[in-house]
């Protein structure tokens, strides 16, 4: 038996290099899309190669399978080549097996040779998988091949093939990827193409080739070929015909639906879940930062303490590749796009340690249309406008920072990177009555679940730190200051808070305090805390804690806009909204409700109980610059979503705050760009502009090393090595 599937594989390979049409669906056809591609989509910049070796690849099979297996068959039917077979003590299922196989071996040829084109033409380096890639290359060539023999044994002559063929060889050609990027679809056409078996080949590939992906992690779209490819052989076996007078129905070629019905089901599942969705859009980002670029002629602020005058910054797959003195070497001979920076000043994207998600900041003048969810999205992409690259949530819900953590961390969406705290360490006092009777109900609902954890014993904080850092939150928050009657929250008991740091660092998790008074912070720096969070408004830090917390590297947030807001909207002061980009990034009818609540009667109440907490704008710049000379590590965080701390160009505001109170620029700006990603823990990849790091950074007309409100005249905003579209950032999908 084995020696006739030999033989039949021998006949059938000699035949196939006789057909024309099999070596130009097989090479030239894939040849030549393979340089059209390249040329269209500028292969030689970064990991675009990758996508046009992708889409190449993908077209090869659907021509082997479609063409390949589905045409031939019916011209040897056609020319009387299978009536030979007939006379023979043969089944189709031989036949059928050696078709399939002679197709994959015809094929692999095409596939080494589009890998070796890529790395020679367009200096591609060999990805460590592989051997996924080609495993899931050759199942999706057996699965189109299974599809193509249903078409031969379903038509009648090779015209109703053709007419057969040709819908489904278009739909998928236009549909899944492969010519048109399917991010580019309207929504409903997007639920339409997950039921295009080629889509899941295209965005197979990809993850594999783009994202380092496994076979495994594929497992769906392979197991889906997998069926395919079998349904194909048993059908085409049942379905085979030897002679051409043999005829069927026009109603068999239904059976075609059939042989798609793995894909069917996936296709709802995945209109369901929107997964496969999520992570074209996640290919298309990874393209978008793919792009080589060259910054010059830029005054760079390195973030390392370096500032060079005149420079250039090479960026290639997403990553700063070179960084130049002086004269730089031509775009073109780098094969980048430029970007002329001359008069501009190039610096590190701007950290934000400390907001609050879903608190606007102020006040919707129409409540009734409030959405939690589009608002904090909105939020976040008005930091990243704002060229705050990463933002800190200081004690949010869990679960919805959790899912715009990977929303937008994934780069489904495009906005800053984002850490979380996740829920607050406190001792519980009951909602404070100014704040709840403000609190959309949405928000205020199950407040003490979501944004509050109470522990009251060690075992208690031991097991609520457990259950966050299986959650995989990047920090703990807990709470040191009994803060005012507004507040849901009061100081912790010191033992009960000392377990949760202790905890949190067996877990690897840095610890911030939430503090408000000297003693606060005394007591935080002695539990071992790693950031202080607004220190002490009312009271001087003693000289030794602030020694401490230089020797032990705690970090010092300030958070001087929280005391401007607060003091301001006390004060009937609503001109912060007048600012041009605070403008540009919030919405009208939360400017207009808010400025009405700052100066109405209707929340008189509300403002004069703020006005009586003890706070003071200058007791906490005299903090801020003590800490400064004794040699604290500062960073820079807003506490945006309180009162007047409107989400967007937090950083920028909190940098003219330190320098209004005595802070040198060039201090502000580490402390906005190194120093706050070293707190988060992401030192090594973003923070500096330095060869090897994420190309994250913020262009800004002027120098604002010499004036700082240059900080806000945005020219443009890069993120992980894609040019941010700031102008349609809020209109995603």
């Amino acid at each position: 038996m084995l020696r006739a599937y030999i033989a039949l594989f021998q006949i059938d390979m000699k035949l196939a290099f006789r057909a024309r049409s099999v070596l130009f669906f097989n090479y030239f056809f894939p040849l030549l899309f393979f340089f059209i591609f390249g040329q269209l989509y500028n292969a030689d910049q970064g990991n675009v190669i990758f996508q046009v070796v992708s889409m190449v690849t993908a077209l090869g099979i659907l021509g082997n399978g479609l063409y390949g297996a589905g045409m031939r068959a019916v011209q040897e039917r056609e020319t009387n080549v299978l009536r030979r077979y007939k006379v023979t003590p043969i089944s189709p299922l031989p036949l059928l097996i050696s078709s399939m196989m002679s197709g994959l071996v015809i094929y692999i040829p095409a596939l080494v040779g589009t890998i070796v084109l890529a790395m020679v033409v367009y200096a591609m380096k060999l990805p460590s998988n592989m051997l996924s890639f080609f495993l899931f290359a050759c199942l999706g060539c057996l699965a189109f091949r299974a599809i193509g023999l249903i078409v031969s044994s379903v038509v009648n002559s090779m015209q109703e093939s053709m007419i057969l063929i040709q819908p489904i060889y278009m739909a998928m050609l236009f549909l899944s990827g492969i010519t048109i990027p399917i991010t580019l679809f309207p929504l409903w056409l997007q639920n339409v193409v997950e039921f295009v078996p080629a889509k899941y080949l295209m965005t197979g590939l990809g993850g594999i080739l783009q994202r380092g992906e496994s076979f495994l992690q594929n497992w769906l779209a392979a197991t889906a070929m997998l069926i395919t490819g079998v349904i194909g052989i048993f059908l085409a076996t049942k379905l085979f015909r030897w002679e051409k007078e043999e005829k069927l129905k026009a109603t068999a070629k239904l059976w075609v639906l059939v042989v798609l019905c793995p894909f069917i089901v996936l296709g709802a599942w995945e209109a369901h879940s929107k997964e496969d969705q999520h992570k074209s859009k996640i290919l298309m980002r990874d393209l978008e930062r793919g792009q080589a670029v060259l910054i010059r002629n830029a005054r760079i602020f390195t973030g390392t303490g370096k500032v060079i005058e005149t420079g250039a910054v090479l960026v290639r797959n997403g990553k700063v590749a070179a960084i130049y003195e002086g004269v730089s070497p031509e775009a073109k001979d780098l094969k980048a796009e430029a970007i002329d920076a001359a008069g501009k000043t190039l610096l590190p994207g701007l950290v934000d340690v400390h907001i609050h998600f879903g608190a606007s900041g102020g006040f919707s003048d129409d409540p009734s249309k409030f959405d939690p969810d589009k608002s904090a999205q909105h939020e976040f992409e008005a930091y990243l406008y704002s060229g705050v690259t990463a933002v800190r949530s200081a004690g949010d819900q869990l679960k919805e920072g959790l899912r715009y953590r990977e929303l937008f961390n994934s780069g489904e969406k495009l906005g800053p990177e984002i850490f979380i705290c996740g829920p607050l360490f406190t001792a519980e006092k009951g909602h404070g009555t100014e704040y709840a009777n403000y609190m959309p109900e949405a928000f205020r609902a199950g407040f003490n679940a979501e944004f509050l954890r109470i522990p009251r014993n060690v075992d208690q904080a031991r097991s609520m730190v457990d259950a966050l850092a299986a959650k995989r939150v990047n920090a703990i928050k807990g709470i040191l200051d009994e803060g005012a009657a507004s507040h849901p929250y009061q100081r912790m008991e010191i033992g009960i808070l000392r377990t949760v740091v202790d905890e949190a660092h067996r877990k690897g998790l840095p610890a911030s305090i939430h503090t408000g008074r000297s003693a606060d912070v005394i007591d935080a720096v002695a539990i071992g805390a790693n950031s202080i969070e607004h220190g002490s408004y009312v009271d001087d830090i003693p000289d030794a804690t602030l020694a401490e917390m230089k020797a032990k590297g705690i970090a010092f947030d300030p958070t001087l806009s929280v005391v401007e807001g607060m003091t301001n909207f006390a004060a009937g002061n609503a001109t912060i909204l007048n600012n041009s980009l605070v403008q540009q990034v919030t919405p009208q009818e939360l400017i207009t409700g808010t400025r009405r609540a700052a100066m109405s009667s209707e929340f008189a109440e509300m403002r004069n109980g703020i006005a009586k907490y003890p706070m003071s704008l200058e007791q906490g710049n005299r903090n801020l610059v003590r800490a400064w000379k004794a040699g604290v590590m500062l960073v820079t965080g807003s506490d945006a979503g309180n009162f007047l701390v409107m989400h967007g160009p937090t950083v920028q505001h909190e940098v003219e705050l330190w320098v209004a109170a005595g802070i040198p620029i060039q201090v502000a700006l580490q402390a906005a760009t190194a120093n706050g990603a070293k707190l988060l823990g992401a030192g090594d990849r973003f923070g500096t502009i330095e060869k090897g790091k994420e190309a994250t950074f913020l262009l800004v007309d002027g120098n604002p090393l010499q004036d700082v409100k240059a900080l806000s005249s945005i020219s443009m905003v890069m993120l992980k090595g894609e040019h941010i579209g700031r102008s349609g950032l809020f209109d995603q999908k």
